[in-house]
């Protein structure tokens, strides 16, 4: 067993196969997350991975140092671009698998236990809805019934929408008025306390706004000053979107957050070759997010 826990998330762009099929990136995707060694491996836009017995899912988890995946599988007529955990069977036992079904994108929902300790952790990974801010109110709340009966938990998501609490934040919201594309500003907004359209933050609110969850990011960054953390992480490509605006977000109950050393937001060169998001990086003292809860 090793003393820590690395966790990473990474929507990588149609599975790195280039938006419109141009380039194939998947070999040098790989390469960078092997380089971070995850025990936990988080994954957005799993596009084509379903095709072929999931051939290239089981490539890439192979690839990347024997991971063992999971997803979700794809349904005609609604997200192409599933969503998937890996997990490292050297350090966790397999417990059970769940999807749970939503109207746009299943969430991927595992239950697992480190070897040699009695603790479960829920580790599920999720990609909210682009095109409806409601129906990602729903699925944030969907997902607040994993840490229901004290259960212990990790996500990692694409949240497709903003943190909430403003004044920590190191990046203002998109001036809307600025956004060339009026489309995003329909997907990204809801209605505001004066009528006009304000910026979706509902989201986070629900995961994080009453301490179900903590945002490890913005923990990284308030109480173990790493203010790099709170890098933004979408989009590192598009110009008419606005500025990048950190969407993706590793969420963990109050209990694992206590156990976390750093929170990094990869975003190299190499990183934007291959996706138009950051990777995200949390490692964890094992020992603490394997404490048995108080009776």
């Amino acid at each position: 067993m090793t003393d820590e826990l690395r966790v990473a998330s990474w929507n990588i762009e149609k599975n790195g196969r280039g938006r419109n099929g141009t380039g194939d990136h998947r070999s040098l995707a790989r390469k960078i997350v092997r380089s971070f060694r995850p025990h936990i491996y988080y994954r957005q836009e799993l596009t084509g991975a379903w095709a072929n017995g999931k051939a290239d899912l089981y490539d890439e988890a192979r690839e990347i140092g024997g991971l063992m995946p999971f997803m979700t599988q794809p349904r005609e007529g609604r997200s192409l671009n599933p969503v998937g955990v890996m997990i490292d069977p050297d350090e966790f036992e397999m417990l059970r698998q769940y999807e749970h079904d939503l109207p746009w994108k299943p969430i991927c929902h595992l239950t697992v236990r480190p070897k040699g300790s009695d603790t479960q952790l829920h580790l599920a990974s999720a990609h909210l809805c682009h095109f409806d801010p409601d129906m990602r109110a729903t699925e944030a709340r969907r997902l607040t019934t994993l840490a229901d009966h004290g259960h212990r938990v990790i996500i990692g998501m694409d949240g497709n929408s903003y943190p909430h609490q403003r004044a920590l934040e190191t990046v203002a919201l998109p001036d809307w008025t600025q956004v060339q594309d009026r489309v995003h500003y329909q997907h990204r907004t809801v209605p505001g306390p004066n009528g006009e359209r304000v910026s979706d933050t509902r989201p986070h609110e629900i995961l994080t706004g009453n301490g179900i969850y903590v945002d490890l990011g913005l923990h990284a960054s308030t109480v173990l000053g790493q203010p790099g953390a709170l890098a933004p992480t979408a989009s590192l490509k598009r110009l008419d979107q606005g500025p990048p605006q950190r969407i993706d977000w590793i969420l963990s109950t109050p209990d694992i957050a206590q156990g976390l050393i750093r929170f990094e937001v990869v975003a190299t060169e190499d990183v934007k070759r291959v996706s138009d998001h950051p990777l995200l990086i949390a490692v964890f003292d094992l020992a603490t997010v394997c404490e048995p809860a108080p009776r």
